[in-house]
């Protein structure tokens, strides 16, 4: 039987990359800059500290210019579900052979893994070095914070690995379950492999169409990303005040700083693996600022397959099965961001962590960050797991929910260059193994 469905899938990939690429090419990212930047300042005008709108004209106001960003994360988070899933399995299923992916699976979560870990260890390494909430213990914050109501529980390492199989795939997706989600649409582009071309094909050409419409809602989200970082950044501003954003200023050092780190050591990776940092650099920057300016590494995930593919010259087995899943899985810089937060919100209440208590504090957020979705604002609600484990008081993610939307959109780039790097690695590898 004759294959007709090839063509459009990959059509519709190509006609998502450029629409992508014009959004970088417009500069997508300054305007994202400006309009954060203006956000800030209107903000400060609407809060009450500064006084300038009263609060029955602010409020109303501040609303509705948070609107379009609401409306963004949103639409985010409504195709991510559906996106990764047919992302996941069709790069399965792409790659065509199973022996070949029985090797590469469990290497690329290995890779993930040590990733992840190095970057918590940089995290906890910074953040205890430069001691940012010293500064704000001094001044009393943590005896006037409120947090978002967030249920938390304490996890354990058997009930993580029972979790990663989910007892109902519908339900993990209606509860925002992604680790559970992933690892449901591993398992079926696995068994995908084992079936005839004609059983297979209607679900691939399904899934092809999936992507297809995520794809045209991305396009859509990516109009109001201006906007969207206008509005959030003039309603968190107004909300929390000028004064508390600059009280922050340390903490958000010891981030970005932690973030420049990781960026190092990819590049590092990268150039071992004979990709010179110039050109590393150059080919990530586009899907970077995209990633920067959405603050979603899922909303890039057509850009970073087609950086992979034509700049980078990966495998197609390897791009289509590497970056979907890193998409969800490898999240280094959200992974550094919860360590630091949890260790800058401990000296901000007094606690020592002893070593027991760091040991915890890794494994918990290495659990933590993968299961983090790409959406806009979702690490700093997946932070409260982080702390709960190891007796951080939960209400001081209210500490740090004025700047989370700054540094999202930080740790989202960071995020998108570390799943080229793997792709670097494992397309250095395989070609060694070819001799």
């Amino acid at each position: 039987m004759t294959d007709t469905s090839a063509p459009r899938p990959i059509l519709a990939l190509q006609d998502m990359y450029r629409h992508l690429q014009r959004l970088v090419e417009t500069r997508l990212w300054l305007k994202v800059l400006i309009a954060m930047f203006l956000g800030i300042g209107l903000g400060v005008a609407l809060s009450g500290d500064a006084a300038l709108v009263p609060s029955r004209i602010a409020a109303p106001l501040i609303d509705w210019l948070a609107l379009p960003g609401l409306l963004f994360i949103r639409l985010i988070q409504m195709i991510m579900i559906p996106l990764v899933v047919s992302s996941v399995i069709r790069g399965i299923v792409g790659g065509g052979d199973p022996a070949e992916l029985k090797v590469l699976g469990p290497q690329v979560a290995m890779f993930f893994l040590i990733f992840t870990v190095a970057a918590i260890i940089i995290g906890i390494g910074v953040a205890s070095w430069l001691r940012p909430g010293d500064l704000l213990a001094a001044q009393g914050w943590a005896t006037d914070v409120s947090a978002p109501a967030i249920a938390t529980e304490r996890p354990t390492v058997t009930s993580f690995i029972t979790d990663l199989l989910p007892e109902n795939p519908l339900a993990s997706m209606v509860s925002g379950e992604m680790l559970s989600i992933v690892a449901f649409a591993i398992i079926a582009g696995i068994a995908m492999l084992s079936l005839d071309a004609p059983t297979a094909e209607p679900v691939i050409r399904l899934l092809g169409a999936v992507q297809e419409i995520c794809m045209t809602i991305i396009r859509w989200a990516m109009k109001l990303a201006p906007l969207a970082v206008f509005g959030l950044m003039c309603q968190v501003t107004a909300s929390v005040g000028w004064s508390a954003l600059s009280g922050l200023g340390m903490y958000v050092f010891a981030v970005l700083l932690s973030m420049a780190l990781l960026a190092l050591s990819n590049v590092l990776v990268s150039w071992w693996c004979g990709v010179k940092p110039g050109k590393f650099l150059a080919g990530c920057r586009d899907m970077m600022l995209l990633a920067f300016s959405t603050a979603s590494s899922a909303a890039v995930m057509p850009l970073s397959l087609k950086t992979a593919m034509e700049r980078f010259h990966i495998r197609e087995s390897i791009a289509r099965f590497v970056v979907p899943v890193g998409t969800i899985i490898n999240m280094n810089g959200t992974a550094a961001f919860q360590a630091i937060a949890a260790i800058f919100l401990a000296q901000v209440y007094g606690l020592d962590l002893g070593t027991p208590a760091i040991v915890m504090m890794v494994v918990t957020t290495v659990a933590a960050s993968i299961g983090t979705p790409s959406a806009p604002g979702a690490g700093v609600i997946v932070l409260a797991t982080v702390l709960s484990s190891v007796g951080i008081p939960v209400e001081g993610i209210g500490i740090i929910i004025g700047v989370d939307r700054i540094l999202g959109m930080v740790r989202s780039s960071l995020n998108v260059m570390n799943d080229m790097t793997t792709c670097i690695w494992f397309e250095r590898k395989a070609r060694n193994a070819e001799g």
